[in-house]
């Protein structure tokens, strides 16, 4: 059979599209997350977060978190990042506690993080776990903070 030239191309088109499918569809931990707050929690209280907003979406580097919210004392929020998901160390840029993440995509629905601080005793693990319909995240985060107390943080968030 006698192909030309368009019709190469638009199977190579075609291919690449589907060939890329998998991973947009394997990847369930994008989209907006917004943090519930009744269903959170912080130990030692009081908590510090008043208000979060989650963004994760794929990127050329993988996928990018974005943060957005209060934190007590009516303090603006924001952190952001772009991991592959491969544990490597990545910087995170804003005002979060911890300037280095390192992310691992364990499964489709779950993966786990150790952040740190350069300039301080900040270091944590954390946990997040997608509901396999997208429909909720849950970040559970132990360690020291900045202070050098221990702590335990677990965020509930609702996807907008």
């Amino acid at each position: 059979m006698k192909t030309t030239p368009g019709r190469s191309y638009l199977l190579l088109a075609a291919f690449s599209v589907v060939s890329a499918l998998p991973t947009f569809a394997a990847n369930r931990t994008v989209g907006i997350y917004r943090l519930n707050i009744a269903r959170s929690s912080y130990t030692p209280a009081p908590n510090p977060v008043q208000d979060l907003t989650v963004t994760r979406e794929l990127s050329d580097g993988g996928v990018t978190q974005t943060t957005d919210g209060t934190l007590t004392g009516n303090e603006p929020f924001h952190a952001t990042y772009t991991t592959r998901g491969d544990g490597a160390q990545v910087h995170v840029t804003g005002n979060a506690p911890f300037n280095i993440i390192a992310v691992k995509q364990v499964s489709p629905t779950i993966t786990t993080d150790e952040r740190m601080n350069s300039g301080n005793l900040y270091r944590a693990i954390g946990r997040s776990v997608f509901t396999h319909h997208g429909s909720r995240m849950t970040v559970t985060i132990r360690g020291v903070n900045g202070a050098g107390t221990k702590f335990t943080q677990i965020l509930v968030f609702d996807r907008q």
